[in-house]
């Protein structure tokens, strides 16, 4: 039996009773659902899902005809255990979300959890996911990141947490809905600063898909002038690593800065560089090269 044989028969012995089947869906283009994911959907028992009349739009498309159970963050408490139950009389039970991998800033979490604290087998079929996939595509470092999902509204919490994300020297994903994407770029820009790389994506699978960055300042200028649509994924890049204890005299940095420029780069460039290399702005220090420029006659 070679390795197709195998992955058919994998499929045809799922669902299994009893079973909770983590399941991720399209977040835009519904040719990103997986072979596996769609017989699955086909085959369980019970669908739980965040919006029944979203997702079945999608269900229809795929040809399952389970039973649809809404899912979602105000009718967690009172499903949870009419769920486990199910899980517990031997159903299989997928759980979607409106769009990507449960779990994910969704209540999926909290059934995941109470499935497995009942002894219930629990099963993910992978498939896209907003962050990741923002994430890679947005080119900036992927070897070490974090997710910080929706960001908290409360004031005082709110800006404890953008204090430490702006410290923060890993890429940090973050999510936001359209009409609250200008105050936290506004937000972002006062703590970390108008040139911390940053990619924006939205529309992700779609037709329209796009990126707007490179930098906190471009986008927010982007969105002052673009009015938000759709949800968005923030991908931004890490807070320089340099050595604080390190203080360099005007004088120095502009000698840095002129050695880069010696070297074919433009005032521009090198501003940027020795800004992310002493976590300096770029904006006074490309001020600073040109004063001197102008004050020599050059």
């Amino acid at each position: 039996m070679d390795f197709e044989d195998k992955d058919i028969l994998n499929q045809r012995l799922e669902p299994s009773p009893g079973v909770l089947y983590v399941v991720g869906t399209p977040i835009g283009n519904l040719g990103d659902l997986s072979p596996r994911a769609k017989s699955l959907l086909q085959k369980v028992s019970v669908i739980a899902c965040e919006d029944t009349r979203h997702s079945g739009h999608m269900l229809k498309h795929v040809g399952a005809k389970a039973t649809l159970l809404s899912f979602y963050q105000h009718n967690a408490r009172h499903r949870l255990s009419q769920l486990l139950e199910l899980l517990k009389g031997g159903e299989s039970l997928a759980l979607i979300s409106d769009a990507g991998l449960p779990g994910i800033s969704d209540p999926g979490e909290t059934l995941i959890h109470a499935a497995r604290k009942a002894g219930h087998n629990v099963i993910c079929i992978p498939g896209p996911c907003a962050a990741t996939t923002a994430l890679v595509s947005s080119g900036l470092p992927c070897n070490r990141f974090c997710f910080e999902g929706f960001l908290p509204s409360k004031d005082k919490t709110r800006k404890e947490l953008l204090a430490r994300i702006a410290d923060e020297n890993r890429t940090t994903v973050i999510y936001e809905s359209p009409h609250r994407l200008v105050k936290l770029l506004q937000e972002l820009n006062q703590f970390c600063g108008a040139e911390r790389p940053l990619q924006i994506a939205r529309e992700l699978t779609k037709l329209h898909e796009e990126q707007i960055g490179p930098t906190i300042g471009d986008a927010l200028q982007h969105f002052l002038e673009n009015k938000p649509i759709g949800e968005c994924t923030l991908v931004l890049g890490g807070a320089p690593q340099h050595l604080e204890t390190v203080q360099l005299s005007q004088q120095e940095l502009v000698a840095e800065m002129k050695v880069l420029i010696a070297e074919g780069a433009s005032s521009n460039d090198a501003a940027k560089a020795i800004a992310q290399k002493y976590g300096q702005s770029k904006r006074s220090l490309y001020s600073l090269l040109h004063d001197i420029k102008t004050n020599n006659g050059k």
